[in-house]
């Protein structure tokens, strides 16, 4: 194909699988990224760089045909106590690739959202996602710019670090004989394999999603205790261990996230998907040779 993808956040954990597939599928990809990728393949240029700086991004942009955006300050913790950071990274850091987007004609931009933005509960990231949507489809009625918004739901899977939740969980584990949660005991979550979610990521370039907001979460709800217990039994921990730390765990919803939406998406359902159990014994091969 020879076109050129910048994939913004393509040393993190969805971004880079997502340039992998991109890779494989004979585009010419570009990573723009605040740290360096361990994943970084031979076809694969790579710019150190920051969202918030405006110059740097039009720079890597220009030539580009689609843009991704994974960049973000994406742990809700972490954004609960860094509101003025999250909106620098989040909302400003978005705007300055949407400026650079126009400027160069870009063809689409591919935006990573959050089911959050649905939801009373994510704090000042659920804020800051919702804004970056706004400016997004403002964009698109003010300039033209092409978008296609993706609203991930819960992921786990290789390449994740200790702000994913099932990564936490599973590395504790391993270290303490203890599968334990920090939340509410009735918590339900839809988890998506990042290598299911890399490969919607990458169907979003059909002309069909053009201009359209994607929610693309698991294929069932799944009690976080059903989650837990798979955990331990793949261990061999037994049921004893998994324990269940109760508490209001600020900023996470409970059992959906919907509570309002800014603009209603279609949901992504594929063909095909990583099965659950298979998933977790291949993150928990993954953690533990590190």
């Amino acid at each position: 194909m020879g076109k050129k993808v910048l994939v913004f956040g393509g040393s993190g954990f969805v971004g880079s699988h997502v340039a992998d597939l991109l890779s494989l599928q004979g585009y010419e990809v570009c990573i723009f990224d605040l740290q360096p990728s361990p994943w970084v393949r031979e076809d694969q240029s790579f710019i150190s760089g920051d969202i918030t700086d405006g110059d740097a991004v039009s720079s890597a942009i220009e030539g580009a045909h689609y843009v991704y955006n994974f960049a973000a300050l994406a742990d809700l913790n972490s954004a609960l106590s860094n509101p003025i950071r999250t909106i620098t990274v989040n909302i400003l850091g978005n705007a300055n690739i949407l400026e650079a987007c126009v400027l160069h004609k870009v063809k689409r931009l591919i935006y990573a959202s959050t089911v959050y933005v649905n939801s009373r509960d994510g704090g000042f990231y659920r804020c800051s996602k919702q804004s970056a949507e706004h400016y997004i489809e403002e964009y698109h009625k003010s300039f033209g710019l092409n978008y296609t918004i993706v609203r991930y739901g819960s992921l786990y899977g290789p390449r994740s670090d200790k702000t994913n939740g099932l990564h936490r969980v599973i590395e504790h584990a391993i270290q303490s004989g203890e599968v334990a949660y920090h939340g509410n005991r009735e918590s339900m979550r839809e988890y998506i394999h990042v290598q299911d979610a890399a490969r919607a990521s990458l169907a979003m370039l059909s002309d069909e999603f053009a201009n359209q907001a994607i929610v693309f979460t698991g294929q069932e709800p799944m009690l976080v205790k059903d989650v837990l217990e798979i955990i331990s039994e793949i261990l061999g921990l037994g049921p004893k261990s998994v324990k269940f730390i109760d508490e209001d765990y600020k900023g996470h919803y409970v059992k959906t996230s919907y509570a309002y939406q800014p603009r209603s998406g279609m949901n992504y359902i594929p063909h095909v998907h990583v099965d659950l159990g298979q998933g977790i014994l291949d993150l928990i091969k993954d953690l533990s040779v590190k």
